[in-house]
């Protein structure tokens, strides 16, 4: 099983930024691809950015282009979103999400997808 846990998430006045974290942790494991979504109410869920195991080709939402940046620390099994010039419409829960290789001798290995428990972002106008 792995685990992430989400934290950064706040309230934020327009023009302001948040730095969101996700931290993996579990036992044999290995993070592919990692990334954030989030949920505003009424709506469905979004992908927000998204990096690969190696932590290049970024992928970003076209309303996130610009203003926000995903970075992961394999070594720490973090990953991070920077969110800056924030604005009201960004305003949503926020949930890591990772596609996770688990090897046990068992099953040998497997992909598995997990998701966090959301932190929430709110962007005062």
């Amino acid at each position: 099983q792995v685990q992430l846990v989400e934290s950064g998430g706040g309230l934020v006045q327009a023009g302001g930024s948040l730095r969101l974290s996700c931290a993996a942790s579990g036992s044999t494991f290995s993070i592919n691809t990692i990334g954030w979504y989030r949920q505003a109410p009424g709506k469905q869920r979004e992908l927000v950015a998204r990096i690969n195991s190696s932590g290049g080709n970024p992928y970003y939402v076209d309303s996130a282009k610009g203003r926000f940046t995903i970075s992961r620390d394999n070594a720490k099994n973090m990953v991070y979103l920077q969110m800056n010039s924030l604005k009201p419409e960004d305003t949503a829960v926020y949930y890591c999400n990772a596609d996770v290789i688990i090897t046990t001798l068992a099953l040998g290995s497997r992909l598995m997808t997990y998701w966090g428990q959301g932190t929430q972002v709110t962007v005062s106008s």
